[in-house]
């Protein structure tokens, strides 16, 4: 049986590229949304999901971490992708000629500087891949699209401008998850990320409070994002991603302090630090 990776988008978007990239002994399966890439793995069709949370351009990937909770996966794993984007277009294109620039919402302005260098008209379509399938279908060499090399090989376009994007650093985390947890064992001096979501009590500087435990204990938190329960103003959950193993002694006693001042505690996963937290 062919095991499959999970991901929203077409064929050649970088949710595909990072499938390629981290599990290349898996077969992609494209999904149309993220929730339909949950589901494939709830159901057994895909082994896991590769699922982006965060861009170093755009910020955090909208609805993933109201999904977590709700689909009751696992993170297994963390890959970070770098963004190459390309204008590409129908072979034979002049860049003078381009009316149009298709793409994802959040490609655009990462590209705002070549968009304007070209005097066309940015409009929002789906995924890269998509805006690049999209081109090629339409036949009209006033129209192109920003999405990766892979998309343009896929799809019979002519790479008009590698390199495209604004910033060098544009990168997109994403998290692979599965059905079970999987935790690695613990290692003194390995590197890891521990995600979970808390829910705090009411009560004067709780949010303070309950954070002391990890300034005291020596744990670095690398990111803290707050969400409304159920649309209450007054009911917070926070979401977030330490840099430390679950079985640490430090985080025990974390945990223990922590249930103090929370009404619950969710652990979504213990996995490896990718290396490119370390790069630089």
């Amino acid at each position: 049986m062919t095991k499959k990776i999970a991901y929203q988008g077409q064929p050649g978007a970088y949710s595909d590229l990072a499938c390629r990239k981290a599990r290349p002994d898996y077969t992609p399966l494209s999904c149309s949304s993220f929730t339909q890439a949950m589901e494939a793995v709830i159901s057994g069709e895909a082994e896991f999901a590769m699922i982006p949370v965060d861009n170093s351009l755009a910020g955090r990937v909208a609805d993933i971490h109201r999904l977590l909770p709700e689909k009751g996966l696992r993170i297994i794993g963390e890959h970070f992708q770098p963004i190459r984007h390309c204008l590409v277009g129908l072979p034979g294109t002049k860049i003078e000629d381009i009316t149009q620039i298709f793409s994802h919402v959040h490609a655009l302005p990462q590209c705002e500087k070549l968009i304007k260098q070209t005097g066309a008209t940015p409009v929002v379509y789906g995924d890269t891949a998509l805006s690049a399938k999209h081109v090629a279908e339409k036949g009209d060499k006033t129209r192109a699209a920003i999405s990766s090399s892979v998309a343009a090989e896929l799809y019979g376009l002519e790479i008009l401008r590698e390199d495209v994007q604004d910033d060098d650093h544009n990168t997109t985390r994403f998290i692979i998850l599965s059905r079970q947890m999987t935790v690695p064992e613990y290692e003194p001096d390995g590197k890891y990320i521990t995600s979970l979501l808390f829910r705090l009590r009411s009560m004067p500087a709780v949010l303070y409070k309950c954070l002391g435990g990890f300034a005291t204990n020596g744990i670095n938190l690398t990111k803290l994002e707050s969400y409304m329960v159920d649309g209450d103003f007054e009911a917070v959950q926070f979401y977030c991603d330490i840099e430390v193993h679950i079985d640490d002694p430090r985080m025990q006693f974390v945990l223990e302090e922590v249930d103090f001042y929370t009404e619950r505690v969710e652990i979504f996963g213990t996995y490896p630090a990718h290396k490119y937290r370390f790069i630089g």
